[in-house]
């Protein structure tokens, strides 16, 4: 399937590892522009030279820390022009209530929540000005499946969900931005072995037992990024133009079976 996005541009964060990778790697196949954005600079340049040799793409890299401020502007002054954001950099931490403190649970937010909505603020206003634009959210199944032991990470992605829902149901009707979010469950990358040790730990009291609260996932694993990288490319292009305001959840039926 054609998905009508060569010659288009994209901004991806978190584009060094996982997700926000393997969705650099399939936007680059559609014969899209990447700018790649991540804290790891080497990480970026390893991938952004891979995408150019393999798939004859311009490829920019934009190290950045989009907690900050200043990062988040000039990352949306330099990526001026493009027709899709992918918001996916992350790393709220897991753990329940009394394992969270503020500064930890803050320093999450600051990256994932206020670092989604200060970008596309950014973004959104340089999309309006040209009249057309898609933004697409990496957020997280713990966002409606909650979780006692990620309650950070469920409380943040649940204030995604709504921001995405709230913004993208007038985006297109008033300003030609469609504004949609994926819901992944489980994903196979580092930040899940993490996430997964640290759950271990609370209910095992051994994190070197985490592949154990694993076995209960559809099909016997996680996600592969590839997977859910398919989906945003989808929902990004133009076969999916009808589409605003709305959640995909990829988590193999965790969260219909009332399941985490």
């Amino acid at each position: 399937m054609d998905l009508a996005l060569r010659g288009k541009q994209a901004l991806i964060t978190g584009a060094s590892k996982g997700i926000g990778a393997a969705t650099a790697e399939v936007l680059a196949e559609e014969g899209c522009h990447l700018h790649l954005a991540a804290r790891g600079e080497a990480g970026l340049h390893a991938l952004a030279e891979r995408l150019r040799e393999r798939h004859e793409v311009t490829v920019d890299v934009h190290p950045a820390d989009l907690r900050d401020p200043g990062d988040l502007a000039r990352l949306a002054e330099a990526t001026d022009g493009i027709d899709i954001l992918v918001n996916n950099a992350g790393d709220i931490p897991g753990g329940s209530l009394d394992l969270v403190d503020e500064d930890a649970w803050r320093h999450g937010w600051e990256l994932k929540v206020f670092g989604y909505i200060n970008l596309t603020r950014l973004v959104y206003a340089r999309m309006k000005a040209r009249g057309h634009g898609v933004i697409v959210n990496d957020i997280g199944a713990a966002g409606e499946g909650f979780d006692f032991d990620y309650i950070a990470g469920s409380s943040g992605n649940a204030a995604l969900m709504a921001f995405t829902r709230s913004l993208g149901g007038r985006s297109l009707r008033d300003d030609n931005i469609r504004v949609v979010g994926v819901n992944p469950g489980p994903v196979a990358t580092e930040r899940i072995v993490d996430l997964m040790k640290t759950r271990a730990r609370t209910r095992l009291g051994d994190e070197g037992r985490y592949r154990e609260l694993m076995t209960g996932l559809p099909y016997g694993r996680a996600a592969e990024p590839r997977e859910i990288a398919d989906a945003i490319a989808f929902l990004a292009s133009e076969r999916s133009a009808y589409t605003s305001g709305v959640i995909l959840t990829l988590d193999g039926g965790l969260c219909a079976r009332g399941g985490a």
